[in-house]
């Protein structure tokens, strides 16, 4: 129990306990925005009830999550300037700029159209709500690409130096347009939009599971399933894009992500281990599986390497990660998750075209729909271990070679850090249970198919045809 005297320790359990839940929310908001995009431009083109249904149900959720998301995302940035002060005072001329850019540019511009989003629809002229639907998302996808680049440029810094343990920007844009920004924000982009999409899949196959609103629900499985089918293939090749970054930028944490002990020279194949069991005191794997030549294919697309793979011993003990296991396992679960989602929109949409997913026949598939209720969650857990393998897999630096986590935290008595961390977790215990409560409430309620449609909109029946409103 010496953690708990530990304020190092105890400030990077209660970050981590913040970034961990705090990012179950705005992962949804993200995607489901650009989701509640497409929706709303299929309402404008056809007139079509269904369709601005489907916007006024997902939009529940989406509130939902973006309420919590904001609660639960005061906490990280109180912390900079609390248990982190040191790292604050060192880098806050260019990220904590940049954070303020996340607040002020794309927070702000989210929340500002948020209300016309929802009550606008008998209050603005349709195409004015549009537009302000097309900025909740935007703004909700800004965010993520100001919150990426912060920590991309953590990862690999730049547009700048370090002078007197102080970090100079001579080069804003630089510094944003870090060599980790362009891939890590796609990966995140298409995390986000992939984990919404089988969120959305997932809810919908319990409706039509359980035989409910099979014609509504049916429609929004297939409108995320033709997005999904793009989407899933393309994240797992932005992934492997990143990989490859980190092969040659980040040489200690591809080592703990492969569990790689010794280097392996230029000029010889790789294998790449699908399990194992790092040792640590022995610098070792007890044991492992391993694909002979594979991890050279993954790397440069040919079997034998040019440049070398190092291993963790090529670094000093304090210079490299320590939780390897963690870091590995992490990896490995990330891309099971990937390929499972990816394999599943495509076995889904090979039952699409045999005529499976019709009305009368959707509702038989139960082990395609269970399928898709057990991937709800996966992306979720996807995007958590990701950012576990790009955050421990740095340590021990806050900044990758330049500021140490340890130089980094606050001079704090560990009691009062324990003190904030459980008044923290008790908080977000509450944010969870309220969470899942009204969630469920919302889910289990379904959409309100009997909502009065806007005034200002000509109403078009299933087939096409006007209707009086």
């Amino acid at each position: 129990m010496d953690w708990l005297s530990d304020t190092v320790t105890l400030s990077r359990i209660q970050f981590a306990l913040t970034a961990i839940f705090h990012m179950l929310w705005p992962v949804l908001t993200t995607g489901m925005g650009i989701f509640l995009v497409i929706l709303e431009g299929l309402w404008l083109k056809t007139g079509n009830p269904d369709y601005y249904r489907h916007c006024r149900f997902w939009a529940k959720i989406y509130v939902l999550n973006f309420g919590i998301g904001v609660a639960s995302g005061l906490p990280m940035a109180f912390q900079f300037g609390m248990n982190w002060a040191p790292f604050s005072e060192a880098v806050g001329d260019f990220f904590g700029t940049v954070l303020g850019f996340e607040g002020t540019m794309a927070f702000m511009l989210e929340a500002s159209f948020l209300g016309i989003m929802l009550f606008g629809w008998d209050r603005v002229p349709p195409v004015i709500h549009y537009i302000a639907t097309i900025l909740v998302a935007f703004g909700a996808n800004l965010s993520t690409f100001w919150i990426l680049s912060a920590n991309s440029w953590l990862q690999t810094p730049a547009g700048g130096e370090f002078i007197d343990g102080k970090f100079v920007v001579h080069d804003f844009f630089a510094a944003i347009a870090n060599p980790f920004m362009v891939n890590s924000f796609l990966h995140m982009f298409f995390a986000t939009l992939e984990t919404s999409l089988f969120v959305i899949g997932g809810i919908s196959a319990w409706y039509l599971i359980n035989g409910r609103n099979v014609s509504f629900f049916s429609k929004s499985l297939k409108i995320i399933l033709a997005v999904a089918i793009a989407v899933a293939p393309l994240q797992i090749f932005i992934g492997h894009l990143s990989a490859e970054q980190v092969y040659h930028h980040q040489p200690t944490k591809l080592a703990a992500m492969e569990s790689q002990w010794e280097t392996i020279p230029a000029g010889e194949t790789a294998g790449w281990s699908m399990v194992a069991l790092p040792n640590g005191e022995t610098q070792a794997n007890d044991w492992e599986v391993k694909f002979p030549y594979a991890l050279s294919y993954l790397l440069e697309l040919k079997p034998k390497l040019t440049e070398p793979v190092y291993g963790l011993k090529e670094w000093p003990y304090e210079d490299r990660p320590h939780m390897v296991g963690l870091v590995y396992y992490s990896f490995r679960i990330m891309i099971a998750i990937g390929l499972f989602l990816a394999a599943l929109a495509a076995v889904t949409v090979l039952q699409w075209l045999r005529g499976q997913l019709s009305e009368a026949k959707i509702t038989a598939q139960k082990w395609l729909l269970r399928a898709w209720i057990f991937a709800a969650p996966l992306g979720y857990l996807a995007v958590e271990t990701g950012w576990i393998v790009r955050c421990v897999g740095r340590q021990p630096w806050t900044v990758y070679g330049q500021i140490r986590t340890v130089d980094a935290a606050s001079n704090l008595p560990p009691g009062e850090i324990l003190t904030s961390l459980v008044g923290i977790t008790s908080i977000y215990i509450f944010f969870l249970g309220s969470a899942l409560y009204f969630g469920s409430r919302i889910i289990r309620r379904g959409p309100n198919l009997e909502i009065p449609l806007p005034s200002n909109r000509q109403i078009k029946d299933n087939s096409g045809s006007p209707v009086t409103s």
